[in-house]
């Protein structure tokens, strides 16, 4: 019996992932790249660097879309930076989004690359512990911005540690735009040269009442009752913002003209409020609902009573929904519009706009100084919430910075006045701030 000698079919040759990564890449890479694998991709002398170390990092690039796998690996720590800090890898972020051009393979290419690369690696590993449903999934959660879908998606976002959030916002515990009156002012400065805007718009004075919708920790309801004797509440769907803000309104003695509540806005059944205040809530709100949510707004002023919305805006007024990275990582459902969508649905429903304003570059001036002290206190962050959560605020707060700096989103507070039956409307005839 003759036996015949095995054939064997040699394995196919790996392509290195530093050479796919350059196919993709129109023009090359801006930075240097370099794998597990040993292989490299991008200019040797580079500044800045991107570190790819474990085959789990190449499956979450392969395998999910745009930039969610690279979110991904480097939420993971299956990819890392060189060169800039986690907690602000903006000059990463600009020289990828102002050099970095790539292109959609056609398929018999990128099946020509799966192979190089591995089919292996198309199996999907499970995204990150940070990571929210996808939208279709959390429909299982409530309709969106119903007020149980709202209550958890909002818990997602604030409710990540009390002490995490006083070391990156620092002692104003502001999470929303600040206002630089002067380009050296600091960032406590500038949110207190905000809420200070905000009590002139709404021309606040001793013994009025103020209502702030989505008060966060309290730092608007503090403000107006410290500095200008206003009875004001405030309420949040975030209890840890709740409690904070109490123990804040006890620390401070203004437990007899400060009140937060852990509250929907939608639960806020008072009226007759001198002004409302609603600073960073509207892009929760989802903007179908915005008939309803300034209708509720309106009605719990009183004639000649004002509103100031203070809200990311985008600069167009047509449907986008939010990338990826922001809606899994960072606020889901949220969803953003134009100055003029939100002027349009406060006329629909009674109110006058007096004012609007744009406060872009101050918002960008804002996460800067979020950045730097998210780096300063970076070991302790990570040590609050983990590495992979820190990473996700460094590259959400600088990447945030990049958008407000090239006009891709806008800060507009829009002033607004429920005016009596007449007409009358209790406001100067210039602004008096």
């Amino acid at each position: 019996m003759s036996s015949r000698p095995h054939s064997t079919t040699p394995a196919p040759r790996r392509m290195p992932i530093g050479d796919a990564v350059d196919r993709l890449v129109r023009g090359g890479l801006p930075l240097r790249f370099t794998a597990y694998d040993g292989s490299a991709a991008g200019p040797p002398d580079a500044l800045v660097g991107m570190h790819l170390r474990t085959e789990r990092g190449l499956a979450f690039l392969m395998t999910a879309p745009g930039d969610l796998g690279l979110v991904r690996a480097y939420v993971s720590g299956d990819l890392d930076l060189t060169g800039v800090h986690p907690g602000d890898p903006y000059d990463a972020l600009v020289l990828l989004k102002d050099n970095t051009r790539f292109r959609v393979p056609a398929p018999s290419e990128a099946l020509q690359l799966a192979r190089g690369l591995g089919l292996a690696r198309l199996r999907p590993p499970a995204p990150p512990p940070q990571e929210h449903l996808p939208r279709w999934r959390r429909a299982v959660e409530g309709l969106r911005h119903s007020m149980v879908r709202d209550a958890e998606v909002i818990s997602h976002h604030y409710d990540v540690s009390n002490r995490f959030y006083e070391l990156v916002l620092g002692p104003s515990m502001a999470y929303t735009c600040a206002l630089y009156e002067t380009p050296d002012a600091t960032l406590e400065q500038a949110q207190a040269a905000k809420f200070d805007l905000v009590c002139r718009k709404l021309g606040l004075q001793p013994g009025m009442r103020l209502l702030d919708v989505g008060c966060g920790w309290g730092t608007m309801v503090r403000h107006a009752a410290r500095e200008h004797g206003v009875r004001a509440l405030g309420v949040t769907l975030s209890l840890e913002q709740a409690e904070w803000a109490k123990a804040a309104i006890d620390r401070e003695g203004l437990g007899d003209l400060a009140e937060v509540r852990h509250l929907d806005y939608r639960d806020v059944m008072e009226g007759g409020f001198d002004a409302v205040s609603s600073i960073g809530l509207t892009e929760h709100i989802g903007v179908r609902k915005y008939p309803a949510y300034f209708r509720h707004l309106h009605d719990r002023l009183r004639p000649g009573g004002r509103l100031l919305n203070h809200s990311i805006t985008r600069p167009h007024n047509r449907r986008q929904e939010t990338g990826a990275f922001i809606d899994r990582y960072v606020f889901p459902d949220g969803e953003l519009i134009g100055s003029g969508t939100i002027i349009s649905a406060a006329q629909d429903q009674g109110l006058e706009v007096q004012h609007s304003e744009n406060l872009r570059l101050h918002y960008a001036s804002t996460l800067r100084d979020w950045n730097r002290n998210l780096v300063e206190h970076w070991d302790e962050c990570v040590a609050e919430v983990g590495e992979g959560t820190a990473r996700v605020w460094g590259l959400y707060i600088a990447g945030s910075r990049v958008g407000f700096e090239r006009g891709e989103v806008e800060l507009h507070q829009v002033l607004a006045t429920r005016n009596h039956d007449g007409g009358r409307s209790d406001f100067p005839m210039r602004p008096d701030w």
